[in-house]
């Protein structure tokens, strides 16, 4: 088999990049929900005929290869099928009503925008959606921001940089079990590695936002839309402590090192108990009657199909209509498919020739991630799916923080700093399509304000160069070097 040229190994790649950027522009939202997984099959195919004409490698290797990367994901598709069901579970339960309830609660004229950045981060969190979060309670505070005054540029980036941040922290996110899973390591690891640049990049951004809001001049904060929204929620759930014991719960065991599987399985039975005992009635309306029958008819359904609401409020029901396994099948499909593509660069040796050219600029672990980093915002520029630009950097730098003695959350880390949350930043991206068009603000205008997202691969760079929070991969045992 011959060793394939940069210029080769770059077709493939370009010709994806093309499919997709004609995915968004025709397709636009839609383009990850099965466009993209056939621009994905096709490049990989048109890599696989260029591997066996140009470079001799025979079918039964590419083969081999795709069977190599498909097993490689295999644990990340299983974890977000079962979060599927834990999403659905914790509606029913309760427990992610709650924790919108609660968190409107802290809405306060005087410091609107770092609330709003709150606000949004926990119902993030409790959703692990950030376009859920912004399409439905990002719209109703960008009418409280427009009410007051506020430039909603402004209003818009404090929506997203909490949005991103919950979304980057949940384990129910669908890009935080990805990054773990290119990298190599479990999810809770890869959360708890995240808390060094999401943490500082978050606190800052508040920060700044607490500056911008209390040096503007505001007006008397309308709360009836926030009003309302609580009291369709205590009116449909039975909201107490009680809806909060299955987060708690998985958070015990995250803190305890239990691995993802079990802990999402546990905090799957957890929100159903707690659905059983505190939201009766919701099961009763859900399904016909008290029956034990009609119990598991409408358990089963939430955990399979996701749960189902028609509150008569149109926040509500686009915020907590969602869940269950069926509804992670896109994405498991997206995984399934960019691990064709990136099965049939590596058994080719394209992948390789791609990745050594770029290490050749790297000198050491700040370099690397500072590497990884630029890839995955090339990539949100060219292919314009953050999916995308945690998977092929996810792949293509894999081996190298091996090579260079580095513990996977590390890479996982790098991915979702810059390859999750800089998407909304490109206008041309899907994220930024996206929220420009839920929140009503250009994506060029609310960018700047976007501190999160823009921290966020910033201090992941910085903590590289000072080689801080970097842990070192030895035999049996992670040291953090701090």
């Amino acid at each position: 088999m011959k060793k394939p040229g940069l210029l080769l190994s770059l077709i493939p790649v370009l010709i994806l990049i093309f499919l997709l950027i004609v995915n968004v522009i025709i397709f636009k939202d839609d383009a990850s929900y099965g466009p993209n997984q056939v621009a994905l099959l096709v490049a990989g195919f048109l890599c696989g005929i260029i591997g066996y004409i140009a470079l001799g490698t025979n079918f039964a290797t590419i083969e081999k290869g795709i069977v190599s990367a498909i097993n490689s994901s295999l644990s990340a598709m299983t974890i977000l099928i079962v979060v599927g069901a834990l999403i659905g579970s914790w509606i029913l339960s309760g427990t992610v009503p709650a924790m919108i309830y609660y968190g409107l609660q802290l809405i306060n004229p005087t410091v609107f925008l770092p609330v709003a950045c709150i606000i949004c981060a926990i119902v993030s969190l409790a959703t692990g959606s950030s376009w859920s979060t912004t399409g439905t309670i990002g719209i109703a505070l960008i009418g409280i921001g427009q009410t007051l005054g506020l430039n909603l540029g402004m209003v818009a980036g404090a929506i997203i940089s909490g949005a991103y941040f919950g979304d980057k922290m949940s384990p129910l996110s669908d890009t935080t079990n990805l990054a773990p899973a290119m990298a190599g390591t479990d999810l809770f690891t890869h959360i708890r590695h995240m808390v060094f640049t999401s943490g500082p990049s978050l606190i800052i951004s508040l920060i700044i936002f607490t500056i911008i809001g209390l040096s503007s001049s505001t007006v008397t904060l309308d709360l009836n839309e926030i009003n309302k929204i609580r009291e369709v929620l205590s009116s449909n759930f039975n909201l107490n402590l009680a809806t909060l014991i299955p987060p708690l719960l998985v958070l015990v065991m995250i803190r305890k090192k239990i691995p993802s599987l079990p802990a999402i399985t546990i905090g799957i039975f957890a929100g159903l108990i707690v659905a059983i005992f505190t939201q009766g009635h919701v099961i009763q309306e859900m399904g016909s009657g008290a029956s034990i029958k009609s119990y598991y008819t409408v358990v089963t359904k939430v955990l399979y199909e996701g749960f189902t609401i028609e509150s008569g409020h149109k926040v509500i029901d686009k915020l907590l209509n969602r869940g269950g396994m069926a509804g992670m099948l896109s994405t498991v499909w997206l995984i399934f498919s960019a691990m064709i593509f990136g099965g049939c660069l590596e058994a080719t040796g394209m992948l390789n020739t791609i990745a050594t050219s770029i290490l050749k600029l790297v000198t050491g672990s700040a370099s690397l991630i500072g590497a990884t980093l630029g890839s995955c915002l090339v990539l949100n520029a060219t292919a314009s799916d953050q999916y995308l630009a945690i998977v092929v950097p996810g792949r293509m730098f894999k081996q190298a923080y091996e090579d260079y003695g580095l513990a996977p959350q590390n890479l996982s880390r790098a991915l979702e700093d810059a390859g999750t949350v800089t998407s909304v930043l490109i206008p041309w991206n899907s994220g930024g399509a996206y929220n420009a068009s839920v929140l009503g603000v250009p994506t060029l205008t609310y960018a700047p304000y976007c501190f999160f997202n823009i921290l966020s691969p910033i201090v992941s760079l910085f903590l590289g160069v000072m080689n801080w929070t970097i842990v070192k991969k030895i035999e049996d045992q992670k040291v953090a070097e701090v």
